[in-house]
């Protein structure tokens, strides 16, 4: 591909007929003014080139030009000086003969002189190259000994001469003069370098000793201030370690970095300054003392010591050095104050002063370093490396030799300096970790109640948001994942507490939309607590036995315990995560209190959005704490969660026996956890009894309230007609009709059928049992304010133009009786088979008894029971939703009666196929009395329990129904009897 004109290159043209050939006129054209444009460049180039290098070309001609006639000079004067000295050699050489020898022995002497100077002038010149080379090998103690030993041939040089301010010698040789001034750097040089060998932490000990005395002897210093320079230099070297810039990997290469700068200070402190007691053993595997004997070595003052080193091997090859005189060869540097060891207690004082003045500016600098750590994962890695560097066998081997010597006491780096600092860092992680969990949760909360108010009604049945406000819709859906794929061959007690089956969702009643708030929340604490776990002992053994453990075989051999601060991380992750369910808990107070005030503003609706919404919330409260077990897991530790043996605690006691099992403080919290999830869970649904109470009872009192004949005859039910035979005063037996109501209204069946409708919508078969016995509390207290307000008014006589008759009066009993062993809640604290009812049943049934004549009420009242017991048995199933299993009607006659008119289903006699299921038992009864025909019967008393019928199904329930036998007294009106006691009256 050819190149355009424009971007050609000149260097690239070789061949000039083949630009004719790839380019037209106008580029050709482009090129040529391009190659001219460069012609001129370069030949303006050039013209400064040589017109610059011109002016020095003249310069060293005229140089050259000076010499040749100063050598003219210099030659035609020895020349005429040689003829002086051989005209007067002839006549001077008789009166020479005798000052011959004592001029050749001046001659010597001056001789002998001037090559002293001669050789001590080579050295001045040579000693700059050998000091540099010094330098560079990083050998400062010779590079100052050949400076000071400069600064010494200068004295001599100086002190040589006449002792005027004019130096013959550096008028002679004006070389010296650049020399001296050279040499005068070199100072300043080695104490440059020997400081900065100081912050070096990769330096050995004999180094640090050699420029320490470098710098004694160029300052002549004190030992004390050597010191003060070394600290000095290791503190500016932790400073700058400290200001780095940092990356993410690098934090934990400069904290080890920062630890073993330390470590290596203290060494070094003891290798250098150290001096052991007198007349005590020295420990041959600490080297000490190592300033002192330096210094000695070197300014030493005995024979066989004196002198350079360097200087005394370079005599071996150099001639010239037999001339210098032996204050040149026999230098030793002077030492102008006595170097006398450091005291231990200054030594030691020194030194926790240095580290005192250190500790916070490292507290600071690894404070900012870690904030850029942003995992539990990162930092426990940089604890890691910190542990393994500080056990490694380099540091570990001697250091409590080393503290004992000169803190004289144990020193830890990690517990002193680092351990508080990730303690920080690690709370401050755990709280912006689960602050932003408890954010999200919030939004979660919040996105699920704006789609259940933004429901739309054409939207697909199976959609989540649907099921939300009809829990029986998703129960009776199908799904993929109701059964697991290992339920055929994983058992419940072998499986994950993690894997939830669909199927046991549905039985829960947990909604998708509840399983998805759930399962985000606990994904989020599980990557939360994943991130703890490597922060804590790899094993949960490892904390159960963790005093034993690290110390018979860790702590022995590491510098610290690193897994000491698992309880006070857990303790934080705790904290933390109780503050977590504790926000979601305000979260979900808040919009309970608006969707109950604008429940209170609107009319009563099954697609209410805010009604279903409280339902959502009640139903999320309840199921977090199963739902989410890692949340369980953050709260209880990870030791008490991997304890097999732990069970959840039981506040009561057991039947009579045993006492109040021990909690663990952990699980004592967890429980607390749980109990306010269900008490906010409860606060919830009890708003949703209250609004389906007020709006089913409202219609039902409505028309309760109704004043005419039309309104009470629409839901008036067919009564019963029974003969029973009466005694006359004279002694005949007389034969007459009653008619008893048999059914109840059909407005009370509409209200019971309907909350039955609202409970199986919500998932009746999941609510707990004292939501359920609320609700029908809440029922209860808006029925008997209805008929409270109708008996006051019959008794007032204000609806005088229907008044209340004797025929409405039974109907309206018989309803109330029904209603009352409907929607009385069995107590499950009180063991004994009667209901208590609320006495505002009697006082209505009295009221209402008072408008039936005294004399019918008592001949009505048997058939009226019985009447009741039956309407009761055959409406359990429809309404059991609200009775529950503990009011099954299940007592019938033994003789049975093909004559007797009735609907009732007969039960089974035996439960041998299905004993698992719920059913109903079967008790003889033998009758009080019994006539035939239109014979009167009257309740049943049950037999005793016989040895056979106490070991079948529903033995338990005889027992408890004989037990009753005794218990009171019959009593005519069957408003003071429960369902039970009915039965063995």
């Amino acid at each position: 591909m050819a190149v355009s004109a424009r971007n050609l290159r000149i260097s690239d043209i070789q061949d000039p007929g083949s630009l004719f050939e790839r380019y037209g006129t106008e580029e050709i054209r482009q090129v040529e003014r391009r190659v001219r444009a460069e012609i001129e460049q370069k030949k303006e180039e050039l013209r400064q080139m040589v017109g610059e290098r011109y002016r020095d070309l003249i310069e060293a001609a005229d140089t050259i030009t000076d010499m040749r006639l100063c050598s003219e000079k210099v030659v035609s004067s020895v020349r005429d000086m040689y003829e002086y000295c051989s005209r007067i050699r002839p006549s001077a050489a008789g009166r020479a003969a005798p000052l011959t020898a004592k001029r050749s022995k001046v001659q010597q002497q001056s001789q002998e002189k001037f090559y002293s100077m001669a050789a001590q002038i080579k050295l001045l010149l040579n000693m700059p190259e050998k000091i540099w080379s010094a330098l560079e090998s990083s050998q400062y103690l010779h590079a100052t000994q050949m400076y000071l030993l400069c600064c010494h041939i200068h004295s001599i040089l100086q002190l040589d001469s006449s002792g005027s301010y004019y130096s013959p010698v550096l008028a002679r040789f004006p070389i010296l003069v650049r020399q001296v001034a050279a040499a005068g750097h070199f100072r300043a040089s080695i104490l440059q370098e020997s400081k900065t060998l100081l912050k070096g932490r990769a330096v050995s000990d004999q180094a640090i000793a050699e420029a320490l005395c470098s710098i004694m002897l160029l300052e002549d210093s004190s030992p004390r201030q050597a010191l003060a320079d070394f600290l000095l230099a290791r503190k500016s070297a932790i400073q700058q370690l400290l200001n780095q810039p940092h990356h993410g990997a690098g934090i934990k290469a400069q904290v080890c970095s920062l630890v073993e700068l330390l470590a290596t200070t203290l060494y070094q402190a003891q290798a250098v300054f150290y001096t052991p007691t007198e007349g005590k053993v020295p420990d041959t595997t600490l080297t000490c003392s190592l300033l002192f004997t330096t210094l000695a070595s070197i300014t030493s003052q005995s024979p066989a010591d004196r002198g350079i080193s360097v200087l005394k091997e370079e005599m071996k090859s150099e001639t010239w050095f037999k001339y210098l005189p032996p204050s040149i060869v026999e230098f030793q540097p002077p030492l102008r104050t006595l170097a006398h060891p450091i005291n231990r207690d200054y030594l030691r004082d020194t030194l926790q002063q240095w580290i005192n003045m250190c500790k916070d500016d490292i507290k600071m600098g690894i404070g900012n370093l870690l904030i850029y750590v942003k995992s539990l994962k990162g930092l426990a890695g940089i604890r890691d490396a910190v542990w393994e560097l500080l056990t490694s066998e380099s540091i570990s081997q001697n250091w409590e030799t080393v503290c004992c010597r000169l803190l004289e006491k144990r020193f830890s780096f990690w517990e002193d300096f680092l351990q508080q600092l990730f303690l920080d860092r690690l709370q401050a992680l755990t709280k912006e970790g689960l602050e932003s969990i408890s954010n999200s949760s919030k939004q979660l909360l919040v996105s699920a109640l704006q789609e259940l108010q933004v429901k739309n009604s054409n939207a697909a049945p199976n959609k989540p948001v649907e099921f939300e406000y009809n829990v029986a819709a998703f129960l009776w859906s199908e799904s993929s994942n109701d059964l697991l794929t290992d339920t055929a061959w994983v058992s419940v007690t072998n499986r994950s507490q993690f894997v939830k089956s669909g199927l046991s969702m549905k039985a829960q009643a947990l909604t998708l939309c509840v399983q998805s708030f759930c399962s985000a929340l606990d994904s989020k604490l599980k990557a939360k607590l994943d991130d703890l776990v490597t922060y804590l002992p790899p094993d949960s053994s490892t904390v159960k036995n963790g005093l034993n453990y690290h110390s018979s075989s860790q702590l022995q051999s590491s510098a610290f315990d690193r897994y000491a601060d698992t309880a006070k991380v857990e303790e934080m992750l705790r904290t933390h995560c109780l503050s977590c369910v504790q926000y979601i808990l305000d979260c979900v107070k808040a919009e309970l209190k608006m969707a109950e005030e604008r429940l209170q503003n609107c009319t009563y609706s099954p697609n209410d959005c805010n009604l279903n919404a409280v339902l959502f919330m009640a139903r999320l409260c309840q199921s977090i704490g199963e739902l989410c077990p890692h949340l369980k897991q953050c709260i209880l530790g990870k030791s008490s969660s991997n304890d097999q043996l732990v069970r959840e605690p039981r506040p009561v006691k057991k039947l009579g026996k045993g006492k109040l099992q021990e909690v663990k403080p952990t699980q004592a919290k967890w429980q607390e956890v749980k109990d306010q999830l269900l008490q906010q869970s409860m606060s919830a649904y009890r708003i949703w009894n209250v609004t389906i109470s007020k709006a089913l009872v409202y219609s039902f009192t409505r028309t309760l309230h109704s004043h005419t004949a039309g309104a009470i005859l629409s839901t008036a039910t067919n009564w019963d007609e029974i003969e029973i035979q009466e005694e006359t005063e004279a002694g005949n037996s007389v034969t007459s009709k009653i008619r008893l109501p048999v059914q109840p209204s059909w407005y009370v069946q509409s209200l019971l059928f309907k909350l039955c409708q609202e409970v199986n919508r919500v998932g009746g078969h999941a609510l707990l049992k004292v939501t359920l016995q609320e609700l029908l509390k809440t029922c209860l207290d808006e029925v008997l304010a209805g008929y409270e307000t109708l008996c006051s008014k019959k008794q007032d006589k204000i609806d005088s133009a229907f008044p209340l008759t004797q025929n409405r009066a039974l109907q309206l009993l018989f309803d109330l009786r029904y209603l009352g062993s409907i929607l009385t809640a069995r107590n499950e604290e009180v063991k004994s088979s009667r209901i208590q009812q609320d006495p505002r049943i009697q006082n209505v049934a009295d009221a209402l008894e008072s408008h039936i004549d005294p004399f019918d009420l008592d001949v009505f009242t048997p058939h009226l029971n019985n009447n009741l017991n039956k309407l009761s048995q055959r409406t359990s199933v429809l309404f059991g939703l609200l009775t529950g299993t503990e009011k099954q009607y299940t007592s019938r006659s033994a003789p049975f009666n093909s004559q007797e008119p009735h609907n009732i289903l007969p039960l089974a006699s035996s439960q041998i196929r299905f004993g698992l299921l719920p059913l109903s038992m079967v008790s003889s009864r033998k009758p009080k009395s019994s006539v035939r025909g239109n014979e009167v019967k009257s309740l049943m008393l049950p037999t005793l329990v016989t040895e056979e019928t106490s070991q079948g199904p529903g033995s338990l329930f005889r027992q408890l129904a004989a037990f009753q036998e005794d218990d009171g007294s019959s009593s005519s009106s069957l408003f003071k009897l429960g369902w039970l006691s009915s039965m063995t009256k």
